[in-house]
């Protein structure tokens, strides 16, 4: 168990913990110089009463209004809190400030030790007993008893030794199974040992020769020694102080900060825009509105940040939802609490939860956006994904068991909990694939009604018209299982269901057939203009131009530049031959010389299909250089070349940037690599 001291400067909080267990957790020069405590302090014993080989945790924290942001960083990982109280000085300033933090996270085991209870009698000490019971009437700390205490003449110190020691009986572990996390509050560096940080750990447990990761920077290292409760290890576990010595490239004292958390490589995805609950303190003298600047604390990290309420501006002593956008990135999880204090660090505003890692910055305050945090709001993971499913929502399993810190076996139990469906590689509520079938079912009828003319409709726009919106990858992969199961057809970045075909009108047919069969055979590279199709035909320019075009959008011919088309036949063919020279060129990149020869075409029509397929997205341009865009590789595919898929209809969709990566995590968007 991790037992942390609060109160006023000056309360006797240091020679408390000394009296406690007979270590002076003051160990920097200044803090004996002055007498007070500056930094966080720790010492450690085994309680007489307490489980055999259980070792009670202290951390000392500083009293004094200038360092609370020190005491936030010692105050995240305790598990009891023990509230001290001068009977000479009663309840002061940093006495309510640090009972506000303690509430705020939610912390409802505690003591009350009203100290230097030799310079004050009975009818003092009843009145300070009674200040500090109304104090926390309100709180999770009301009831939490009072024990009269000296350090100076030893009274009481017997009788809370012995109440530490039966809480440490009752004491429940945290929770083990989830991903180790460690909240760095020290880094420093041991002669003949190297880095070593210490910390709280929250989830899960680390052992010696782990790979580890330090967010939000990134390092990696490995775990070579560890120290548990001050004694050596092979395993740190949730609920332990631990010192890990860690090794690796890069891994020193400046490397590593107070605030920095140590955890699994999996969990490696720091944010800096949270979605979360708020609660502002009562005390604060206006309400909290948009882009109100504050200090935000979450674990042992401090960082600049700005609110804003999801609502109406949140009022002193009222709650509701926020988003936090951080001026950098931290280690957060959904579940963690965080506290705000004002800028200039003199008082404590409110906190809450964090609900939501990846935040989106547009339409965060609508009525979905709500239900979806309403949703995440459980603590339970089975239940909170429940919720979100039932909201219609499609949910990425490992971005969601990333953000909760959850092991292999916490995220299965967590999906056979709603019996959710699986989407390409999201969950679904049951019956939700089903619906989103449908759906797609609809879109593609009414886009087919409207737009006759047309061969399919954007794959990107269907998308973007779907509720809940898919994210690309897992909807590509939905799309094809669809196509093969011949629900519908799959023609590059265009879809269509199996019963449509584009449709002109008869004189329009007759038009376009006169016209394709000279833009096929061996010109079919260099194929005529609109004006020599209108002089060799005897038909008007601006006709035959029109049903060209509309050929063009029904995937009948590309339009290459102005007033010249190819057939569809050919532009796959031209992209084919980008794609084996870019194969066989060195790093990829290949010549427009080098294409021109492969064509046996003029270089001026070679540049302008080229730059075509630059529009397209097909390739990247480097000054005279070009290379297959990985994203875009299969467009104007044929059947059973090595692209995969057809090309695109009409208009380019390569500004929607198909393949590319979304912010990652969230409700709405597919996990990352956990590769740093």
């Amino acid at each position: 168990m991790i037992i942390g001291t609060a109160g006023h400067i000056d309360h006797g909080k240091t020679a408390l913990v000394k009296a406690l267990t007979g270590v002076d957790a003051d160990r920097l020069a200044e803090e004996k110089a002055r007498g007070i405590t500056i930094d966080l302090g720790f010492a450690y014993r085994h309680l007489p009463g307490a489980p055999e080989h259980a070792i009670s945790g202290f951390v000392d924290v500083p009293g004094h209004e200038r360092f609370v942001h020190t005491m936030l960083a010692g105050a995240g990982g305790i598990d009891f809190a023990l509230i001290v109280v001068a009977a000479d000085d009663g309840v002061m300033p940093q006495t309510r400030e640090h009972v506000a933090i303690l509430d705020l996270l939610g912390l409802s085991l505690g003591a009350v030790a009203l100290t230097k209870c030799d310079l004050a009698g009975e009818a003092r000490r009843a009145e300070v007993g009674a200040e500090v019971a109304a104090l926390l009437a309100e709180t999770g700390l009301a009831g939490a008893p009072v024990f009269p205490v000296s350090a100076v003449t030893g009274e009481g110190i017997d009788a809370l030794r012995g109440h530490l020691a039966g809480q440490e009986r009752a004491a429940r572990p945290r929770p083990g199974q989830g991903r180790a996390r460690l909240l760095v509050d020290r880094c420093f560096t041991l002669r003949g040992a190297g880095t070593v940080v210490t910390g709280t750990v929250v989830s899960g447990a680390f052992a010696t020769g782990e790979r580890v990761a330090v967010s939000p920077s990134g390092l990696t290292a490995r775990i070579r020694s560890i120290h548990a409760q001050n004694t050596p290890a092979e395993r740190g576990e949730a609920g332990q102080r631990c010192a890990l010595n860690l090794a690796g490239e890069g891994v020193a004292r400046e490397a590593i900060a107070r605030g920095d958390v140590v955890l699994d490589p999996a969990l490696l995805a720091p944010s800096d825009r949270i979605d979360a609950t708020l609660r502002v303190l009562a005390s604060e003298p206006r309400p909290v509105g948009t882009w109100f600047p504050a200090r935000l604390h979450t674990g042992a990290a401090e960082v600049g940040a700005r609110v804003v309420p999801l609502g109406d501006p949140i009022g002193p002593g009222g709650a509701g939802l926020a988003q936090l956008v951080l001026d950098r990135p931290v280690a957060g999880f959904v579940g963690d609490r965080y506290i705000l204090r004002d800028v200039s660090a003199r008082r404590t505003l409110g906190g809450g939860v964090f609900l939501d890692l990846r935040a989106p910055a547009r339409k965060r305050r609508t009525e979905a956006r709500r239900a979806l945090l309403a949703a995440a709001a459980p603590r339970d993971p089975g239940a909170a994904l429940a919720g979100l499913l039932a909201t219609g929502e499609l949910v990425a399993p490992d971005a969601f068991a990333r953000d909760r810190a959850l092991s292999d076996a916490e995220l299965a139990a967590a999906v056979a909990a709603p019996g959710a469906e699986w989407f390409g590689g999201l969950l679904a509520a049951p019956g939700g694939v089903a619906r989103l079938r449908a759906a797609i079912g609809a879109e593609l009828a009414a886009w087919h009604e409207a737009n006759p003319e047309l061969h399919g409709m954007p794959r990107e726009r269907l998308r973007l018209a779907l509720t809940p919106r898919p994210p690309k990858e897992p909807f590509l992969d939905h799309l094809r299982a669809e196509a093969a199961a011949g629900r519908l057809v799959l023609d590059g970045a265009f879809l269509r269901l199996p019963g449509h075909v584009a449709r002109l009108t008869e004189a329009d047919e007759e038009i376009y057939a006169r016209v394709a069969g000279g833009l096929g055979g061996a010109a079919r590279f260099r194929p005529p203009r609109v004006r020599d199709f209108a002089g060799e035909l005897g038909l008007d320019e601006a006709e035959i131009r029109r049903v060209m075009k509309l050929c063009a959008r029904a995937g009948r011919v590309d339009e290459i530049a102005k007033d010249h088309f190819f057939l569809r036949a050919t532009t796959a063919e031209m992209a084919d031959f980008v794609r084996s020279l870019s194969a066989a060129a060195p790093e990829g990149w290949f010549t427009a010389a080098a294409f021109r020869d492969r064509m046996e075409n003029g270089r001026k029509v070679a540049i302008q299909i080229l730059d075509f397929f630059d529009r397209q997205g097909l390739t990247l341009r480097r000054g005279d250089l070009r290379r297959i865009n990985p994203h875009r590789a299969d467009l104007y595919a044929r059947a059973g070349s090595d692209g995969g898929e057809s090309s695109p209809v009409g208009r380019p969709d390569f500004k929607s940037g198909w393949g590319g990566e979304t912010v990652p995590g969230g409700f709405d968007s597919h996990s990352p690599s956990p590769d740093p």
